[in-house]
């Protein structure tokens, strides 16, 4: 009888104790990873602080015709957040319209397939990107930036004189915000997917339109994760090089808010992709310093975006 009663019982308990092998393989591999990942990162950012501090010595040639390391930093700084903050004004309002249109507004049979499209955008090289600003996009915003200098010219950012060639800061912008425009929308997507249907049935069931509907339940529900969505895509931005560097024309490390014009603020990432195939000795360190100062603010913006993103989920 005893032997009887075993015999079914093995078998679950044969299965619970593989399971929690299973369990603690698995446990154990994703803290490997993860321990692995943050050792990357600090070993990354140990070998930029040591390469980079000998930078805080150089001047004039060594520090590319500036006092300090710090009078280049800041004006590269200045065009690196300029740049970024025009980018993401750019792709706010497409990405929540885009995002909005594939999960409340487009049929499932069209929004999927919108969805796969503005995905694919991330799997473009940056390259392309640079291609298509230079030789599209650049020429054809020379028009656009006449008219914003005739009527706006009053304003710092349209003060001119306007490009020729198109080839200014506002069009390193442009691409830029299409460059960050497949990860804001994936993210708002899944955002504006998970608003409660009760909420939003509630509001339908009261009279609104769907666009009240929206405003009233599923806008006020995603503020936090729009804003975490936003600060992660401003990350993307910050630290995109190639594109940057092939459409921007080169200047020097200049404080501008004309963003039209051909003397403009240079960025960080292309500032160091144009000048460190031909760099030595101390000017290397000051570009790994530039890197440095770039690591620091792009990591400062993507864990404000991922606390803001993580408070809003444990609100909800």
């Amino acid at each position: 009888m005893t032997t009887a009663i075993q015999g079914p019982l093995q078998e679950p308990q044969e299965r619970a104790r593989t399971t929690r092998v299973g369990d603690a393989v698995f446990s154990r591999t994703a803290l490997g990873a993860a321990l692995l990942v943050v050792g990357m990162l600090a070993g990354v950012a140990v070998f930029l602080v040591a390469q980079g501090l000998p930078a805080l010595e150089a001047s004039g040639e060594q520090a590319y015709g500036k006092p300090s390391v710090w009078s280049l930093v800041g004006p590269l700084l200045f065009g690196t957040v300029l740049s970024s903050v025009l980018a993401m004004v750019i792709v706010t309002p497409l990405a929540i319209g885009l995002a909005l249109v594939i999960s409340h507004y487009a049929p499932r049979r069209v929004a999927k397939p919108v969805g796969y499209l503005v995905d694919l955008l991330a799997a473009v090289p940056s390259v392309v990107f640079g291609l298509w600003g230079i030789a599209v996009l650049a020429p054809r915003l020379v028009p656009v930036y006449e008219w914003l200098n005739n009527w706006f010219g009053w304003i710092p950012l349209f003060g001119g004189p306007v490009s020729s060639s198109g080839r200014t800061l506002l069009t390193a912008s442009v691409v830029l915000a299409l460059m960050a425009l497949p990860i804001v929308t994936a993210i708002l997507r899944e955002i504006f997917a998970q608003t409660p249907t009760m909420h939003e049935e509630a509001a339908l069931a009261l009279g609104a339109t769907r666009w009240e509907m929206i405003r009233m339940a599923v806008l006020p529900y995603a503020r936090s994760g729009i804003v975490a969505a936003l600060l992660l895509g401003l990350g993307r931005a910050l630290g995109e090089t190639m594109a940057v560097a092939m459409v921007l024309s080169a200047t020097g490390a200049i404080v501008s808010f004309d963003v039209i014009s051909s003397a403009n603020s240079n960025t960080i990432a292309a500032s160091i992709a144009n000048n460190y195939a031909n760099a030595a000795g101390l000017k290397i360190n000051v570009l790994i310093f530039a890197g440095l100062a770039l690591f620091v603010l792009t990591f400062v913006v993507n864990f404000l975006g991922r606390y803001i993103a993580t408070r809003g989920q444990v609100k909800s």
